[in-house]
Formats: structure tokens, C-alpha cells, sequence
């Protein structure tokens, strides 16, 4: 059944008179909302305005340019408006139905064949791909909490994080050069963002699409926390689904070397993850309910302190 053309209006917003019943699913950066609404009871899409007002466009660019290329293991978009003002732009997408987000192997494997098989493709496949995503890039990263150390060293006993692992971080960095080889990133790959539905991986969000390291990828899938998605990640897991990477990437990689790249780049980013949460906690503004922040502050800490021992080895 085609869509009616004036399901959204002029203002960007949902035609209210043609909908039966409309459920919201998340709020954008923004402030907008995502939502699932239902033509009948058995037609349902998801209504996606636009939720990051830097983001104008991009997801509609990947999903012609790069998404075009992909098996189907994303939401198609039925239809879409590009305004240049922010609160006119909005997609349709087809609904996938529940979606569960769970950590497990089952997903986590499976995110990490697929993110292998578009590791692999030539990024010269891929005209004119952002270099930058939605965070800033890994020697940005390095950079700031090289900039912030006596601030994170004072939190270290509270965080119950022994200062010799952190000394031993940063002696790194000090000589360390991240590898410079680039890969096509989904960018925002946490476990919101992909999901098993009727039995199938899916993977969700493109906007954030970009060239970076592998590790970006691998690390949002891994160790990247998220206050309304908790999980637990073991040492053992992460070297079984590091291990499970290499061997289905087309790439050539010195396995050592990889293995102790990861390590350092999860624990950078997790030492540049805890900043920004006791950030938010300090603020209290009411983004995040403080015990979700707290939950994923915990989270973070475990694996900076699971990859900063795995550095000893």
C-alpha cells in the first residue's frame, strides 16, 4: 500500500487526520522524536525527522551512495524531504518490527561479519565519503586527554582505577602512532544501532557513515557504552570477537600488532568517555536519568581496566 502524499505536512510534521494510532520510539540530540505510526492496524512505518541538525542530509546521501551497494541488512527509506531548514527534513522508513538489542554472541558475531565485509570493500568504491563523523577523531581524542590528565588522575580513586595502569596508557601515547589505514565506518555503531529482528541482523542509523581507522567500528561495537543500552563485556569475549574479525577482513594485518592497537585505542577512548560522563553527572540536567549515567560510567571503567591490563602483555 503506497503511502498517502500529504502524510507529512508542509510544517514537517505528521498528518495527524490519516494516522491511526502513532507510538514514539527515542528524542534526537535535537530534542525531535523518532516514532512508529500505523495507517491500519496492520501498517506500520517509522517517522524519523531529522534528530542531529548537523547531520542534514548525510542519511539520505548513504543510503543513495553507499547503502545502494548493501545487501539488505538495514531499513529502507520509503520517502523523504531535504529542507534547508532543519525542522522541515524528515524520513520514512520501513518498519522493521520489535527490535532487540541484546548483547550476546549471537549479534555480536554477527555485527562483526558484516562491519568485516565492509572493511573490506576499496574505499575508492565510495565517491566522496565523509573523513569525519560525529566524534572527533582518535588523535583529537589522544590530544584532549593528554590535555586533561591531572583532571582524570584525580578521579582515579573514586573510579577504583590503579594510576600505575594509567601512567602506563599514557607512556604509550607518548610514542605511539595510530595506524593511518582507513576503512568505509558505519560511525556510530553502539548497541542501539544494531539489532536481531524476526531472526536477522539489521543494522540501523547510517548518517554517521565515514572513512575511519577499524578500530572506530570495532570499539562502538565492543567497549562504547550508552546509558539505555547496558551490557558486560569480559576480556575473553573481546579477544574471541577481535580474533573473529581478523579472520573474516580482507585486509592486511599483523595480528599482534592489531591486537594491542585495539587494546590502547578502546582504553583512550574509554579514559575520553569517562570525562565526558562525569561531565554529564556534574551537570544533572536531565538528558540522562543519573542512574543510567552511573550504570554506564561503571561499564566504561571495566573496560578501560580490561584493556589497560591487556597493554601489559
Amino acid at each position: 500500500m503506497a503511502l498517502p502524499q500529504n502524510i507529512v505536512l508542509a510544517s514537517g510534521m505528521l498528518n495527524d487526520g490519516l494516522i491511526l494510532k502513532r507510538e514514539t520510539l527515542y528524542k534526537g540530540i535535537n530534542g525531535r522524536w523518532v516514532e512508529r505510526f500505523y495507517l491500519s492496524p496492520s501498517e506500520s512505518y517509522i517517522f524519523k525527522p531529522l534528530t542531529n541538525d548537523g547531520q542534514l542530509g548525510k542519511e539520505v546521501w548513504v543510503h543513495e551512495h553507499i547503502l545502494s551497494l548493501f545487501p539488505a541488512i538495514f531499513p529502507k527509506i520509503i520517502s523523504y524531504m531535504i529542507s534547508e531548514d532543519p525542522e522541515l527534513n524528515w524520513m520514512i522508513l520501513e518498519d522493521l518490527g520489535q527490535l532487540s538489542h541484546d548483547f550476546n554472541e549471537k549479534s555480536v558475531f554477527g555485527v562483526i561479519k558484516w562491519t568485516a565485509w565492509w572493511h573490506s570493500l576499496p574505499v575508492e568504491k565510495f565517491r566522496d565519503v565523509p573523513l569525519a563523523g560525529l566524534k572527533p577523531r582518535v588523535e583529537e581524542i589522544a590530544a584532549d586527554i593528554c590535555l586533561k590528565k591531572d583532571e582524570f588522575l584525580r578521579l582515579l580513586p573514586v573510579l577504583q582505577i590503579e594510576e600505575r595502569h594509567i601512567q602506563h596508557i599514557y607512556s604509550l601515547l607518548d610514542r605511539f602512532v595510530f595506524s593511518k589505514k582507513l576503512v568505509l565506518s558505519h560511525g556510530d555503531l553502539h548497541l542501539g544501532n544494531y539489532a536481531i529482528v524476526n531472526n536477522k541482523l539489521m543494522i540501523l542509523d547510517w548518517e554517521h557513515s565515514h572513512l575511519n581507522t577499524p578500530y572506530w567500528d570495532l570499539y562502538h561495537i565492543i567497549d562504547m557504552s550508552h546509558p539505555l543500552f547496558p551490557k558486560e563485556i569480559t576480556s575473553k569475549f573481546r579477544e574471541s570477537v577481535l580474533r573473529y574479525y581478523l579472520d573474516h577482513v580482507n585486509l592486511e594485518i599483523d595480528e599482534a600488532v592489531f591486537m594491542k592497537e585495539y587494546h590502547l585505542f578502546s582504553a583512550v577512548f574509554s579514559i575520553w568517555m569517562i570525562l565526558l560522563i562525569q561531565k554529564d553527572l556534574q551537570a544533572n540536567d536531565g538528558k540522562w536519568p543519573v542512574d543510567q549515567l552511573n550504570a554506564q560510567l561503571k561499564e566504561t571503567v571495566a573496560s578501560l581496566k580490561q584493556c589497560a591490563a591487556a597493554l601489559y602483555i
